[in-house]
């Protein structure tokens, strides 16, 4: 294929009656430069890198041109490129891929188009031997390997590779978000994110697993989803050594070292690691309601494992026993005993966690205040409250705090009356389960007892 000259951008194609809707075309915009460059920042370097090499051209050319501004947007073009830079508003797309129906705004930007069907990848990288469509997708990838960075934030002096990505960086400062949901009104700062929102609009999961087929909105998440079947788990912390699948999963792991809490609560002022922890556990926010009992989960994740206590689906079924699970998370711990990954040396039983090893009696997590051991971390966690006099779980009704999150459930049913515990002999409910479990006990063992020692004076007399 040969050199696309500039004039090529502005020929006229042949007539094209296949036109898509706004929504569509607005889409295909942005998958085109996904498709193409290999994603839209490389894509918007190569335009930028284009400009730069017209703009020298132009410079040396001597040549007076006349420039004509946009009406809609004020930027200044030539006037043949003018009529190119007007699409970008109308949306007009008048090259199409003969291969796959794809539509561009640009004639090069189809000749580029193309190199994906034929497979054409010119320029390739030196030292790790990547190929590339464009030689500007080649000259970004170069500075992963130089470190290179040489577009810095005014503001916060943070550099970066491209300037598309200094672009971006600037609206977190700026608020801006340009891009628009055309369904629901809500707004983005990138076009990429507003093209993976649309599909939850639209339900499109486009990437999907040859493994197991489970399908993704987004690239990135069925990159970190196929680390669950090859193991693979690149980001380690130097501090520990621990590794993990995502960089996220690190970076929140690494809080837990330097004890930065950078999420806190505008009413106590507690802080947080994870964010997670402060909106779905401290707030006691449960936004996601099952349509059968009413109850709310933090989670709809949740909320679609509460579900199949409804149904009674349990899709999760262990290969060694035939056991199932409403959840994967607990057939992974199940499995653990199969494989004999936490197996007694006494007695030969298998466990799913180390710490249920008990032989020993060992409490190996000793309190710093009172000396007090205990066999579980988590048991240690939740005393150190007693001492610090942290209460992390608030009722959002009423404000009052509490320790343990079963204690702020067992209180949220004051207000809402919920008694979900149901004695199975007399009908009785209960607001917590220990109440149901000293019920029989305290009730129908002394109605029984009452009950035979009548029949037995009724007998005695009787004789």
């Amino acid at each position: 294929m040969g050199p696309v000259s500039d004039d090529d951008d502005l020929k006229e194609p042949e007539p094209n009656t296949d036109q898509n809707s706004a929504d569509a075309e607005y889409q295909n915009r942005e998958e085109s430069n996904e498709d193409d460059s290999g994603s839209s920042t490389e894509k918007s370097e190569q335009d930028e890198g284009s400009r730069k090499t017209k703009l020298k051209r132009h410079r040396k050319s001597g040549t007076n041109y006349n420039l004509s501004s946009c009406k809609i947007c004020r930027k200044t073009f030539t006037q043949k490129y003018l009529m190119a830079h007007m699409r970008t508003h109308t949306g007009e797309k008048p090259f199409k891929c003969s291969t796959c129906a794809k539509k561009f705004i640009l004639n090069s930007h189809l000749k580029n188009h193309m190199k994906i069907h034929s497979g054409e990848k010119p320029f390739s990288c030196q030292t790790c031997g990547k190929s590339f469509i464009q030689r500007m997708n080649l000259t970004l990838h170069m500075r992963t390997h130089t470190g290179e960075k040489p577009f810095p934030c005014e503001i916060c002096n943070k550099t970066f590779a491209s300037r598309s990505q200094l672009t971006t960086h600037v609206r977190t400062h700026t608020g801006e978000k340009p891009y628009a949901c055309k369904t629901c009104g809500k707004s983005f700062s990138t076009r990429g994110t507003l093209i993976s929102h649309m599909r939850s609009h639209t339900g499109e999961k486009p990437f999907s697993c040859q493994i197991c087929g489970q399908s993704f909105t987004q690239k990135p998440g069925l990159k970190v989803h196929s680390r669950k079947h090859t193991g693979e788990k690149p980001f380690m912390c130097q501090t520990c050594g621990k590794s993990f699948n995502q960089k996220s999963a690190l970076l929140t792991h690494i809080r837990t070292h330097t004890g930065e809490k950078p999420f806190s609560c505008l009413t106590c002022g507690l802080r947080f690691i994870m964010k997670s922890s402060l909106t779905q556990i401290h707030t006691g926010e449960r936004p996601f309601s099952c349509v059968t009992c009413g109850k709310g989960f933090s989670t709809k994740n949740i909320l679609t494992g509460h579900m199949r206590t409804h149904t009674g689906e349990k899709p999760f079924s262990c290969v060694k026993c035939g056991k199932s699970f409403t959840r994967k998370h607990n057939l992974n711990s199940h499995m653990k005993i199969h494989l004999g990954e936490f197996s007694c040396i006494n007695c030969g039983k298998g466990f799913n966690q180390k710490n249920c090893l008990t032989h020993t009696g060992e409490k190996p997590f000793s309190c710093i205040k009172c000396e007090k051991s205990f066999r579980y971390k988590h048991v240690l966690k939740v005393h150190m409250r007693i001492h610090t006099g942290e209460k992390p779980f608030s009722c959002i009704t009423c404000g009052k705090s509490f320790r343990h999150k079963n204690h702020l459930n067992s209180h949220i049913r004051a207000h809402t009356g919920g008694k979900p515990f149901t004695c199975g002999t007399c009908g009785k409910d209960f607001y917590e389960k220990s109440h149901l479990t000293d019920h029989p006990v305290g009730l129908h063992f002394h109605i029984s007892v009452i009950y035979i020692s009548s029949l037995c004076l009724i007998f005695t007399c009787s004789l």
